[in-house]
């Protein structure tokens, strides 16, 4: 039987969608992060779940094809503004600052880098309506979703620029926030300092404080690794911030495992938690765990413009990381910081007892999602504005909220339209992808790796 024009048509434009999928994923996973057959196994297994957890961990897919999309309000690539890099609904928790308060913010910087803010906007917009379509909202209510955050973005950019308010000292607690995010923020302050302690870490019959392997997703290390990573401890402590170091004692290192089945992009990377002693009067109450985790170079790095003196300025990853997460909070991690074993760079932060992802049961109505993101619209254009004010070899000589309003200027309408219609269009292409990716699983990745 004669195939028709129209099925040829069809079979075409997926056959070539699908050879574009399977190239971003043997050169990223397999070339460049050099990922196992039984590390891409386990990516893969959590992305294709559903379309949401298959664009968390597709990062690559998603600035291949938005880069090589014209957009209206792009900032010059001459005046970019540092940005998160993975900005999507997930991305965002309460936790515990510097100061002690509790607060909801951004709590990912693995991606960090310079470039239009626009990217970020872009990939937090398709993750609402992802999101949204697992709750079960209507395509109405996305429509609306995707433009109360950016209409709370826009707003909060407006403010900034006119000093009503300064994204230095901004910041989002109990006081300020609603709904879901209200919710986490309460529950953490009834929860206990030891809270990481206790569920990290056991208590040995000679009193000795030690991570609790075996049924956990903690393991030990060999000893050639315990002994780099002490070598490697100078360089930690030489790269904290002198203003919050508290004394070499305070770091001493108590035990170390290594963390395994965490994230979908962070497939692969190497994870470590490092008890430290802290300070030394508390009966083993007051150990600190630390996560130094892997650092690559940024997804977006690949497809943006190169930029030398970004690279000169932060050559090592997990520098890199850090002085992103410090230049987009108030009040930063006081162990973040980074070190070298093996060639691999690694940054180095707090595994705070204080920290919660918000509960998909609140945020199954309506007015829950609405009051969640206008806040994180807020939080948003925060991290952007409040990034070009201490970054390190001072990069930026200007004020990122000032370029990316003149960007949108005063089209906010405009602004909002765009970002409803490319949104649906590209929620549309994860779902699509996520349909090729599982066939691609199955036609190609499964089948050699029986072989």
């Amino acid at each position: 039987m004669v195939e028709s024009p129209e099925t040829r048509i069809k079979d075409t434009k997926k056959y070539l969608r699908k050879q574009t999928l399977h190239t971003i994923l043997e050169q990223f996973d397999a070339e460049i992060m050099k990922l196992s057959q039984t590390e891409r196994k386990a990516k893969y297994d959590k992305m294709k779940e559903d379309p949401f957890s298959f664009f968390r961990g597709s990062a690559y897919l998603f600035y291949y094809d938005v880069t090589n999309i014209p957009f209206l309000y792009h900032t010059p690539e001459d005046k970019p503004t540092w940005i998160m890099g993975d900005l999507h609904f997930d991305n965002f928790s309460a936790f515990q600052n510097e100061a002690g308060e509790i607060v909801f913010d951004v709590d990912d910087f693995d991606e960090g880098f310079l470039g239009s803010y626009l990217y970020d906007v872009l990939r937090m917009v398709v993750s609402i309506r992802l999101f949204a379509a697992q709750q079960g909202f209507e395509e109405k209510e996305r429509d609306e979703f995707v433009e109360q955050f950016v209409k709370s973005y826009y707003k909060q950019i407006k403010k900034f620029v006119k000093d009503k308010e300064d994204p230095v000292t901004t910041r989002f607690t109990v006081d300020n926030t609603k709904s879901a995010i209200k919710k986490a923020l309460k529950k953490l302050e009834e929860r206990k300092a030891t809270h990481e302690l206790d569920k990290q870490t056991t208590v040995d019959d000679n009193g000795n404080r030690m991570f609790e392997r075996g049924d956990t997703a903690l393991e030990s290390i060999s000893n050639d690794e315990r002994e780099e990573i002490n070598k490697a401890w100078d360089q930690y402590l030489d790269s904290l911030a002198r203003e919050s170091f508290q004394g070499r004692d305070h770091y001493e290192i108590k035990d170390v495992v290594t963390k395994t089945g965490a994230g979908i992009g962070s497939t692969g990377l190497k994870r470590f938690y490092i008890l430290i002693e802290g300070t030394h009067d508390d009966g083993h109450e007051d150990d600190v765990i630390l996560e130094a985790k892997e650092a690559r170079a940024p997804i977006p790095a690949y497809f943006f413009p190169y930029d030398e003196q970004f690279w000169t300025a932060h050559s090592h990853q997990g520098e890199r990381v850090t002085v992103t997460q410090q230049a987009m909070h108030h009040m930063a991690d006081p162990y973040l910081g980074y070190f070298t074993i093996q060639d691999r760079d690694f940054y180095v932060r707090e595994r705070s007892p204080y920290e919660k992802d918000l509960k998909e049961k609140h945020l199954e109505e309506y007015d829950d999602v609405e009051k969640t993101l206008k806040t994180m619209g807020k939080i948003a254009a925060k991290i952007h504005a409040r990034a070009d004010g201490d970054i390190e070899n001072h990069i930026l000589d200007y004020h990122s909220e000032n370029e990316i309003l003149k960007a949108i200027g005063d089209d906010s309408e405009g602004f909002i339209k765009e970002l409803q219609l490319w949104s649906k269009f590209y929620k549309e292409r994860v779902e699509q992808d996520h349909e090729l990716f599982k066939e691609w699983l199955d036609e190609y990745f499964d089948a050699h790796a029986a072989e």
